[in-house]
């Protein structure tokens, strides 16, 4: 088996597979984790980025039903990895989703209701007040606190995945960018500039990293850049008053601002969507002015670091999962959400090429279209996205 691609999706193939007895080969074209999987915020976020509306009209709401639960399965799946495989990154109960304006608490108490039809019910609504206690913002006027959710160090959570495939038996093999796939007799040869593995089955995990190696599935995501900055380290009482209960904090924005406290107690803040492949001059500055609008008490506090990278979505902000032909398989556009689902989608991918279709046939029944405008995409989305920002700041 090859999987092509070294975050969490690739890695968890890789561990599963190499668990079950198979022998296991994984190409990356950087370092493990390299991409979305150490760029991102390191946010457990319940459920998917998108709504299963366009399940429960294809498929109903029994399906809809199975593949909620199927979510529920991905943050089970990665505290169990964590705790089997004693990886030690940082985990963190609890998430906030914080409202900032009215209209953000209606559309949470119709969150509310659609995830109780969904049987999920662990969640507090909070004024003002009590959202207040877990973050010390009045930018928020309320908020919901999901005690399913959570928070992580996405890299040191990437690089247990691979301690633990290569503990299993998997080989990894960093600095191998697979330039080119053909068949070869009944398998599948992975070229890489180095060399080349043949294969019986391929899985393609390079997410919003995959570029043009598959030109046919390439139009069914956008990759979507990200940025965090990192404050420098906060007293612990400094700390402990800006989010008293460490949670995760995510605004009810179309275009999501999000924080969280990082174990050496730097206050982690990201956001502010770009659909440019190219990264703006200066990363600090305009992430230090949101962060300032959500925190001005911390206007003399200094930004020791700041970073960028590349989430896959796609249209409909659901994850897709396919295989191109009986030997070749994939699973990309986790939309944000891919801590849980990418870890998720390496045990249903490894089951599906053992015969045990069921998590599989499950998700790859998600409906999907490409996106539309060609070359013009990007910039038609970027229309789209300055359009939402200004719904977030009416």
């Amino acid at each position: 088996m090859c999987r092509v691609g070294g975050g969490y999706t690739g890695l968890s193939t890789a561990l599963h597979l190499a668990e079950r007895g198979c022998k296991v080969v994984l190409l990356e074209g950087c370092r493990v984790g390299w991409g979305a999987s150490v760029r991102n915020g390191g946010q457990i976020v319940t459920g998917f980025s998108g709504t299963l509306t366009c399940v429960e009209r294809r498929h109903g709401l029994d399906h809809a039903r199975r593949l909620w639960h199927l979510a529920e399965e991905a943050k089970a799946l990665l505290f169990a990895l964590i705790e089997r495989h004693h990886i030690a990154c940082d985990l963190r109960r609890g998430h906030l989703f914080a409202a900032c304006k009215p209209r953000h608490l209606r559309e949470m108490q119709a969150m509310i209701q659609t995830w109780a039809r969904y049987g999920y019910d662990t969640l507090d609504v909070l004024d003002r007040h009590a959202t207040r206690e877990h973050v010390d913002s009045p930018h928020y006027i309320g908020g919901v606190l999901d005690h399913g959710g959570g928070h992580l160090h996405p890299l040191n959570y990437a690089l247990g995945l691979g301690r633990a495939a290569i503990g299993a038996g998997a080989i990894l093999h960093e600095g191998s960018k697979v330039i080119h796939l053909e068949r070869k007799g009944g398998d599948i040869l992975c070229r890489t500039e180095r060399g080349a593995v043949r294969a019986a089955h391929v899985v393609l995990a390079g997410n919003a990293y995959l570029g043009s190696l598959v030109p046919e599935i390439s139009n069914s995501i956008m990759p979507v850049a990200t940025y965090i900055v990192a404050t420098e380290p906060l007293s612990p009482a400094r700390a402990k008053a800006l989010i008293p209960k460490d949670v995760a904090v995510t605004d009810f924005n179309l275009v999501v601002d999000y924080a969280r406290l990082s174990a050496d107690r730097r206050l982690l803040f990201g956001g502010g969507a770009r659909y440019w492949l190219g990264d703006p001059h200066d990363l600090k500055a305009p992430l230090r002015r949101r962060m300032l609008t959500i925190f001005p008490q911390i206007k003399d506090v200094s930004l020791d670091y700041a970073w960028g990278g590349h989430v896959a979505i796609t249209l409909n902000r659901l994850p897709h999962f396919d295989c191109l032909h009986p030997q070749v398989w994939f699973a990309h556009g986790y939309s944000g959400q891919g801590l849980a689902l990418a870890t998720l989608a390496g045990k249903a991918i490894g089951e599906a090429i053992l015969g045990e279709l069921d998590q599989f046939n499950l998700l790859s029944a998600i409906p999907h279209r490409t996106f539309p405008g060609a070359r013009f995409r990007a910039p038609l989305l970027a229309m789209a996205m300055a359009y939402r920002r200004l719904r977030d700041i009416l």
